[in-house]
């Protein structure tokens, strides 16, 4: 007579630690896996190693920043495609609204509500030069730290460059 109750009290914890984690991941942060090569050197670096090329970063998202939409030149963050709502993307803030980015062509003009991202590997990086400014509505939250391999657990930091963009 006592095994149900133990395996009702269990049940109960793992529900309410699921609840728990879900409303975490929902409201203050997850862990992002982090695929391909537009991030490099900054994430997935190429290495010789076999078992490097298998193991993708994986990234601390915090999502406090999205109340207000504080972001910053240089912040990586992860947001939907414009193109595809279902595709996340990884990228670096290079221009903020209002701010005229140089792009190889053309100066773009950054309208309210958008931000211009790009890889940091420009070769072979899908982003705004081919789908233009990014609407902050679709940001999904900020890239913080490498958890994982542990070998390359750190801080991310913000890398600008200033001769690309000028305040408006």
């Amino acid at each position: 007579m006592g095994t149900p109750s133990v395996l009702w009290n269990v049940a109960k914890k793992c529900f309410t630690v699921g609840v728990i984690s879900l409303t975490v991941s929902d409201l203050f942060s997850s862990i992002v896996p982090v695929r391909g090569a537009s991030m490099s050197p900054t994430f997935n670096p190429k290495t010789n190693s076999l078992l490097e090329s298998l193991s993708d970063d994986r990234v601390l998202v915090e999502k406090l920043c999205l109340s207000n939409y504080k972001f910053s030149h240089g912040d990586v963050i992860v947001f939907c495609s414009p193109d595809n709502h279902k595709e996340k993307h990884i990228k670096r803030i290079v221009g903020l609204p209002g701010d005229w980015v140089g792009t190889i062509y053309d100066v773009v003009h950054i309208p309210e509500g958008h931000c211009w991202v790009e890889g940091d590997n420009l070769a072979s990086s899908l982003d705004s030069r081919s789908f233009g400014p990014v609407p902050l509505g679709l940001v999904k939250g900020r890239v913080t730290h490498i958890l994982w391999p542990p070998n390359r657990v750190s801080s991310i930091e913000r890398k600008t460059s200033r001769n690309r963009v000028s305040p408006s």
